[in-house]
């Protein structure tokens, strides 16, 4: 299982816009993804509704995971995504 941990680089958090942005990068990358605060419990990455539902803040740190082919490059795609606050899924890392 690959596995990221960031830090959540929007000010305002996983929350709205930032959200929408992630949502759509994680169905973008083509594989299932995972998310979750440090100490909670996983999540589809791909649910707009289950990745607002983390409430996860600025500075917090969340947990992305896959256990699919591809996953290492998903997964530092989205990781630098949110690590950076981007407004989009990076072409490369």
């Amino acid at each position: 299982m690959a596995e990221r941990r960031v830090n959540v680089g929007w000010a305002e958090g996983l929350h709205a816009r930032p959200a929408s942005i992630f949502v759509r990068a994680a169905t973008a990358s083509g594989v299932p993804v995972t998310i979750a605060k440090a100490d909670g419990n996983p999540v589809n990455a791909a649910s707009m509704l289950a990745v607002l539902g983390l409430g996860a803040q600025g500075g917090e740190e969340i947990v992305l995971t896959s256990e699919a082919d591809g996953a290492e490059i998903a997964l530092d795609r989205l990781a630098k995504l949110v690590a950076e606050g981007l407004d989009e899924l990076p072409e490369t890392v």
